[in-house]
């Protein structure tokens, strides 16, 4: 019973069965009823058959409902009629089924009407419970329940269904009737309801749902069994939903949406268009009041912000269910940061209340300032951010286009719980229909995606497969763009751009740095990235790839002629002409970055990334062989004019002009350079050639073979830092070695770092404070961490080899050929790539940190892999001692949060005794 329950049974009884007990606690006005368990729920679908002792109870428990409210079910003069509604642990909303009116009859509905008043309210709620228990429990499509209803609306000559005639209501309910076997029992229809909205826990939306979320699909449902209220009673009635704080912007104002003479179910499936609920003290000022008054008494219990279902029946308000609410990512950081300041919560608990995901959706692109665009039509501004992508009408069309990687916009009259895959695919929905509250918009901003709903100006007929946005017609696959902040709807792909911090995300982010105790740097490679890196709030960088540097258009010609050289004298030409280029590449990123740490790693990939593969040059010697040979045919035709048309003897001149040009001795000779150099360069692609080249000749190891390469990047470095440091720049630069797998190798390189230094810094005059590191990346590396680290000051994992090393997967090969199904069939539980993997690389890192640290207290460690910007990583990093992480600009902000995350974990387990996992 709701009496019974209590906020902390989520597990057992749901969460809206819990809250509804909780509410009832602390007097919020909600009709009687109870709760079917979760584990009632996981037993049903082992064997799918409700158990005779559970048929007791729900009896049991019905008759003290009856008591309660003084009525009957079956009754056929004052009959209870009851809501069977699901409620799983973690709001899951519009996933599972719901079915309103249950226990109405052929013989029940006359007693309702008789009791009502009402013959017209008797009819409509019979005909919408025929509607929900034919769909969900007797599958009946429920496009044939809607052309009955449309068919006689349109007899009638009406538009909307509250205007139908009893009569026409009759009529509508007969032929319901003929669409299916409707049960004339009410006990037998709560027990298949009951059996309906369990089966409803593995349906497809609800496991799509749920494996987007990373929910688990071993908990079930509870079931809700409540006393109905009326909100389609008469004009004095209605139903709504309200936030406590709008749910899109986290402004704190009352928020929502309601209709008169209706039921839930109108507002959520979004087939009318409902009024903003600030409207509601004007149609029921009573009831308003009260009602703002429960959301304020509500949130503060909870202490977060609520979304409400509320009922008014000829003027009584009864709340139906409150959970915590769905809210924009933007949102949620907005009301986190009002309610510490309201002294609601504290810096920690908003901390947690944000997730990663929620950062990493604030990132999401919004439309470029001073793009020029004329808006076609204005909808509702349901869920914020911007998106473009092409037409689609139907979820599996979105959802096939998003497995190839293909941007889709779904737009539909109104979305169903059944278009979550199309929803979770598509880059944002936009509907003809439907409000802020409904089924697109919730999901939507669940999700994290822009939405636009009820747009009057869109107009579709999908069975052409067109629709019209204002006055302009589309087809599918025509592109447009919509605004969700702004309800917008735009022609054509406009440029989106990531959004600047708002000034609450800025505060939040803050709170988090001051929580952390890992630091967070950025991977970044041009000034450009070190200026965003700055931006985004990383505190240096943590891996500047030089190679990055070597392929800009005005490097590349002087890098190939290093690699072409035919000795070391040619070499040292060319590497002579990179060294300003490279130090003045280090000096701007040190420059930007100062006073911060930037780890500058030396040359790591193989040489022939550098050059054209074979495949490329065959095809362009093949392409200049051929042109060759036809110039040589055609110089074998004494006169060109010979060949031509009469007709076409007016081009005479400027063909055999061109003819010319092909015959002298200046196009052999460019031809004849030309071949030879693309032969020579493809001799050299050749001899580069690996088997396996990210295991072969790179790194460190390509170093010791050409260590006038190394030099020249050791020399840029010390130069550049020196000449700062004579501009009274402070700068923290750290040279890291690729590839290390012996301290032979880090000794040779080191050695050559003091002796340029030593060079440098007599030159200049200055001190040059330089840290010298490793990257450990090989598993040997691991096992002898404790050499390494007699000369390594720091060391920094490259998780990305280091894991491709461990499980001797090829990165690349493993995402194309085998990992899904390996992710599929529960083989790995992740993608090592992705998610640390805990059990193999995360034992090596600790072994490493170990010994590496016996030999040198004060090592500092680091990761620099794309490991480094995931959230569940970051906890494992945090956990086994990582003085920092280091991942790409965006997701810098991401990295804050959970680093802050990681530490009040350790706080909150360490509090209760929980020992960390191994």
């Amino acid at each position: 019973m709701f009496e019974d329950a209590r906020a902390d049974m989520t597990d057992v009884l749901g969460n809206k069965g819990a809250q509804l007990g909780e509410m009832q606690s602390i007097g919020i006005p909600i009709p009687p009823g109870f709760v079917i368990s979760t584990r009632a729920c996981v037993a049903y679908l082992k064997k799918k058959e409700l158990p005779e002792e559970l048929r007791r109870e729900i009896l049991v428990a019905l008759r003290r409902v009856e008591e309660k409210v003084d009525k009957r079910f079956g009754d056929t003069g004052d009959p209870l009629l009851v809501s069977i509604r699901s409620g799983a642990p973690v709001s899951m909303p519009g996933m599972m089924d719901t079915i309103l009116n249950l226990g109405l009859t052929d013989q029940t509905v006359k007693g309702l009407a008789e009791k009502s008043g009402s013959e017209w309210f008797a009819y409509d709620t019979y005909r919408r419970f025929l509607y929900m228990f034919g769909n969900i429990v007797l599958g009946v499509e429920e496009k044939q329940f809607d052309a009955i209803l449309d068919v006689q609306k349109e007899r009638e000559g009406v538009r909307l269904d509250q205007e139908l005639s009893v009569e026409g209501l009759k009529k509508v309910v007969a032929e319901y009737k003929r669409l299916a076997d409707m049960p004339q029992s009410p006990e037998q229809q709560l027990f298949m309801a009951v059996e309906a909205v369990f089966n409803s826990w593995n349906n497809k939306r609800a496991r799509s749902y749920r494996k987007h979320q990373g929910l688990p699909d071993d908990v079930g449902t509870g079931v809700v069994v409540q006393t109905m209220v009326f909100g389609n009673f008469d004009d004095d009635s209605g139903t709504g939903v309200a936030f406590t704080r709008n749910p899109a912007t986290g402004k704190k104002e009352f928020y929502g949406e309601f209709l008169v003479n209706a039921q839930g179910e109108d507002i959520v499936s979004g087939k009318r268009t409902p009024k903003p609920v600030n409207e509601l003290r004007k149609v029921f000022p009573q009831a308003y009041r009260q009602l703002a008054e429960m959301a304020d008494r509500v949130e503060r219990h909870y202490r977060d912000m609520q979304d409400m279902e509320f009922t008014i029946q000829q003027g009584t308000l009864y709340i139906l269910q409150t959970r915590t609410g769905k809210r924009t990512a933007r949102a949620a950081v907005t009301i986190a940061v009002d309610m510490v300041k309201e002294k609601l919560i504290s810096k920690n608990e908003a901390l947690m209340r944000v997730s990663t995901e929620d950062i990493e959706k604030i990132l999401h692109p919004v439309i470029a300032p001073g793009e020029q665009y004329t808006p076609l039509t204005r909808g509702l501004n349901a869920s914020p951010g911007a998106a473009t992508g092409v037409i689609v009408f139907d979820p599996e069309g979105a959802a096939a286009l998003g497995k190839k990687g293909k941007k889709a916009i779904l737009v539909r009259e109104e979305t169903t719980p059944d278009d979550i895959h199309g929803i979770t695919a598509a880059q944002g929905v936009l509907t003809a229909r439907g409000g802020i509250t409904s089924h697109a918009a919730v999901v939507a901003r669940g999700l994290g995606k822009p939405c636009v709903t009820g747009c009057d100006g869109l107009h579709i007929n999908e069975d052409k497969g067109q629709c019209r946005i204002g006055d302009q017609a589309f087809r599918e696959g025509d592109v447009i763009t919509i605004d969700g902040s702004t309800g917008e709807v735009m022609q054509g792909e406009l440029t989106l751009v990531p959004p600047s911090f708002a000034a609450e995300t800025e505060t939040f982010l803050s709170w988090a740095d001051q929580v952390r105790r890992m630091g967070v740097r950025a991977n970044a490679a041009t000034v450009e990235g070190a200026q965003q890196a700055l931006k985004q709030g990383a505190e240096g960088i943590g891996l500047c790839r030089t190679e990055r540097m070597f392929n800009a258009p005005d490097r590349l010609p002087i890098v190939r002629d290093m690699i072409l050289a035919q000795d070391r004298k040619e070499r040292m030409e060319a590497l002579d002409k990179l060294l300003p280029l490279q130090k003045g590449d280090f000096k701007e990123i040190l420059r930007t970055m100062s006073p911060r740490p930037v780890t500058i790693r030396l040359l790591d990939i193989p040489l022939h990334e550098f050059l054209p593969s074979q495949e490329e040059l065959l095809q362009e010697l093949n392409y200049l062989k051929d042109f060759d040979a036809a110039v040589r045919s055609l110089q074998e035709i004494p006169s060109i004019s010979r060949v031509l048309d009469p007709e076409l003897h007016v081009y005479l001149p400027s063909v055999e002009k061109f003819m010319e040009e092909l015959t002298n001795d200046k196009y052999h000779a460019l031809s004849e350079k030309l071949l030879r150099e693309k032969s020579v360069l493809l001799d050299k692609v050749r001899s580069l050639e690996e088997v396996n080249p990210m295991l072969g000749h790179r790194g460190v190891r390509l170093g010791i073979t050409y260590p006038e390469i190394y030099d020249m990047q050791i020399r840029a470095v010390y130069e550049a830092a020196a000449e700062l440091l004579k501009e009274g720049v402070e700068v923290l630069p750290e040279i890291m070695i690729p590839q290390v797998c012996t301290a032979q190798e880090l000794k040779w390189a080191h050695r050559r770092v003091r002796t340029i230094a030593r060079e440098v810094e007599g030159r200049y005059g200055v001190k040059v404070p330089i840290k010298f590191g490793s990257m450990i990346e090989v598993v040997r590396a691991c096992m002898r961490a404790g050499k390494l680290s007699e000369i390594a000051e720091f060391f920094s994992f490259g998780t990305n080899d280091l894991s491709q090393a461990t499980f001797s997967f090829s990165r690349e090969d493993a995402e194309k050929k085998f990992l899904p199904l390996y992710n599929q069939r529960k083989i790995l539980q992740d993608n090592p790539f992705s998610v640390i993997d805990r059990k193999g690389v995360v034992r090596l890192m600790k072994i490493a940190m170990e010994w590496g640290k016996k030999t040198r207290p004060d090592l500092k460690v680091g990761v620099c892999g794309e490991h480094g910007g995931d959230p569940y990583s970051i906890h494992i990093f945090h956990g086994i001692g990582v003085d920092y992480v280091s991942c790409s600009p965006f997701r810098v902000p991401i990295a804050r949060l959970a680093a802050a995350q990681a530490t009040l974990k350790e706080e909150e387990n360490r509090r209760r005794g929980v020992e960390p996992e191994d």
